[in-house]
């Protein structure tokens, strides 16, 4: 099957409304399917041939438009001073500065930290946990915003030492 026959199959399911369309030709089999088809959770699968009878292996796909950001952290370490240290969020969840709404964060720029300090909580799975800075020093920056999902390993603060 050549590109122009597969622009016609896709011109085919546009003007019949279809999500999906599977067809076997000279003992091959071609599965065309239409973002946002009910099987996938909206992401385009496959448009290949393999010999009938035979599964044929959809690869997961990403959209474009959902791809995870490209990494920053090379960028990101060449830009802080290189006497400080990142604390790194131990666990994924939602980050919290402050111990409720309306008060104060446990920790901003400047303030000076011991290893029994509170820096923010993380919530996750309902459960608030208290995370606490583990070395002595100062901070100097804030990396995530109160309220913020949180992935594990992701930077969280910098602190002079």
């Amino acid at each position: 099957m050549d590109v122009r026959e597969i622009k016609k199959l896709i011109s085919l399911m546009n003007e019949n409304g279809l999500a999906r369309l599977e067809v076997e030709e000279e003992g091959k089999r071609y599965l065309l399917e239409k973002e946002g088809a009910a099987s996938t959770g909206g992401t385009p699968v496959f448009v290949g041939g393999a010999p009938a009878g035979v599964a044929t292996p959809v690869p997961p796909t990403v959209p474009v438009s959902q791809a995870p950001p490209a990494e920053t952290a090379p960028a990101e370490a060449a830009q802080r001073p290189e006497d400080t240290v990142t604390f790194n969020s131990p666990m994924v969840g939602t980050l919290y500065r402050a111990p409720t709404p309306d008060t104060e964060s446990f920790v901003q720029v400047g303030d000076k930290v011991e290893p029994d300090s509170v820096l923010c909580l993380i919530e996750a799975m309902k459960v608030f946990n208290e995370i606490k800075a583990e070395t002595s020093g100062t901070i100097v920056e804030t990396l995530a915003d109160n309220g913020e999902a949180v992935e594990y390993n992701q930077p969280l603060f910098l602190i002079k030492p």
